[in-house]
Parts: structure tokens; sequence; C-alpha cells
């Protein structure tokens, strides 16, 4: 993890400085690198419950480029007889202007990815509950923890769902979902739908043979 700190570090100094290594004036990435070095210290400072001025002390190190010698701060994890070691290095690149530098910009690569479990979810706008396709919404946990709440004597529905699943969201009408909230049964709610869908509105009542409508 520590290396990985540095490599992070490394990589992005180096593109900027080796993009503007045309530039009269790319010694000014001084500055930069001041402030890239600062913050990696405090970095590994934080990690180590260290200071900066040991961290410092005990990664600064000199290596040879073609311009001679140049300080970086290295870190080295040993891993053994038969594994190489892990280096990371940040600093050593020369800030010398390169004028036959080149330059090649390209263009971003867009991968193209299939889509994830929870966008398919909610395309296919169904309620997971009921089946009901009007008002689909999707009802969030913080975390699964909190399906298994303490005193709760069955568990709804809807919790045995989304821990079946082992998922954080669950895809639900805005009944079910108002129902959710309001600590009662899905069951119900889903009743009174499907009574509310089955009766249309403004209908009368049938009356049978024989019985009047009034007096």
């Amino acid at each position: 993890m520590i290396t990985a700190f540095e490599a992070q570090y490394q990589s992005e100094y180096r593109g900027i400085v080796q993009y503007y290594l045309l530039a009269q004036n790319v010694g000014w990435f001084n500055t930069l690198h001041w402030v890239a070095q600062t913050s990696l210290l405090k970095t590994l400072a934080g990690k180590h419950r260290s200071t900066v001025t040991k961290m410092a002390r005990k990664h600064k190190t000199t290596m040879e480029t073609e311009h001679g010698p140049r300080k970086c701060l290295q870190v080295v994890i040993h891993r053994g007889e038969n594994k190489k070691p892990l280096v990371a290095r940040f600093g050593g690149i020369p800030l010398k202007r390169k004028q036959e530098a080149i330059l090649v910009d390209r263009h971003p690569q867009f991968a193209m990815t299939n889509r994830s479990e929870l966008l398919q979810r909610v395309l296919a706008d169904r309620c997971e509950l009921c089946g009901s396709k009007e008002k689909v919404e999707v009802h969030h946990i913080r975390k699964l923890a909190d399906l298994e709440k303490p005193g709760r004597r069955a568990k709804p529905a809807w919790v045995k769902q989304m821990a079946a699943r082992r998922r954080k969201t669950l895809i639900v009408c805005r009944k079910c979902h108002e129902a959710i909230h309001a600590g009662t049964s899905t069951a119900s709610f889903r009743k009174q739908g499907l009574e509310s869908r089955m009766t249309p509105k403004g209908s009368s009542p049938v009356w049978e043979e024989g019985n009047e409508k009034g007096p």
C-alpha cells in the first residue's frame, strides 16, 4: 500500500513534467515537485504515525540520471529471498528542457461495458415485491447489517428479499415503498392496489333481481 502511494505521486508528476519538457521555463516545476513531495511525506507520516522529518530522512536517497545524480524519495519493501523487493520512487526527474521531445496527444478510448445489475433492474421498471409497474422507485439502506434489527419478530418480505439478494437496493412501486417506511405489511398495500384497479372509477353497485334502488 505504501509503494502504491509513491507510484501514484510519481506517475502524475512525471506525466505533467514530460508533457512540458519543450517549454523553456520547465524549471518552474521545482515548486510543483516541492508541493507534491511534501504532500507525499505527510501522507507517509500519517500512515506510520510519524513526522515528516523522520519520513524524509528514512526514504531520501540519490539516483543516477542522464543529467547526473538527483535526489528522490524511495520506498523498498522486501518480500523474502525468492521474490524481488518492491521499489517505488518519487522524484529523480531532471527538469531540463528537451527540444527534441515528441508529444503524442492520443484520443481517449472509451471502453464499452455491459449495464450493471442495478441499471438493468431499474430499466425493467417493475416492482420486485408485487410486480406493479406504477411509479417504480428504488429503496436504499445504508448497509446490509441494518436488515438485522434487534427485537424484530418476523422479517418482512422486503427484508427477506434484500437479504437473499445481498443487495442494499430494492426496486419497488410507490405503495410498497410507503409501506416499507411506514413499517406495515406490503401485502395489505398490494391488496388495496389490486382492489383499486379492479373497481372502475364512478361505477355503481349491481342490484340483484327483486331489489329496488329506492323506496
